[in-house]
């Protein structure tokens, strides 16, 4: 199956919430329900103005929305002022799991990454995710660091 990969759009909204949510850990923390809550409305104008920021749809040929990945390029001073892709929120929905989706999605944002110029393309999963993890490794990601995060509540 191919798949078209474009910019998201204010009325791909509601269907990216429902991908998000549809997911062991997405539908604890997710709330998909319509009319969308407002921050989602306000967190989708503030990436779609960021020209760093890029939430990408994967699209079959039929139109529906399969996938979706979002791809922030951060500036650093470290590698001579490097920049790197990071890649977060990716999403097959589930009924389109395991026929190579996300393989072409995670093709398009490496090379999305070059064309921009990164040096590096770095992600976080999960560890309650395994099968995601063992992803990731097929395709060549590899664990060099330890992640930490503060979880500062809930802003919801």
């Amino acid at each position: 199956m191919d798949l078209y990969f474009r910019k998201a759009k204010a009325a791909d909204l509601p269907a990216l919430i429902e991908l998000l949510a549809n997911d062991k850990l997405g539908q604890w923390r997710e709330d998909y329900r319509l009319p969308l809550p407002a921050p989602y409305q306000e967190a989708f104008r503030e990436i779609d103005a960021d020209p760093n920021q890029e939430l990408v749809v994967a699209e079959d040929k039929a139109g529906r929305l399969v996938g979706t990945l979002q791809l922030t390029f951060l500036r650093y001073l470290n590698y001579q002022g490097g920049l790197r892709a990071q890649i977060e929120s990716v999403r097959i929905h589930s009924s389109f799991r395991n026929r190579g989706l996300g393989r072409q999605l995670m093709a398009w944002a490496v090379a999305r990454a070059r064309q921009r110029g990164a040096h590096v393309v770095q992600l976080t999963s999960d560890k309650q995710r395994p099968e995601a993890i063992r992803f990731y490794e097929q395709l060549g990601f590899r664990a060099t660091h330890e992640g930490f995060k503060l979880h500062l509540g809930h802003q919801v």
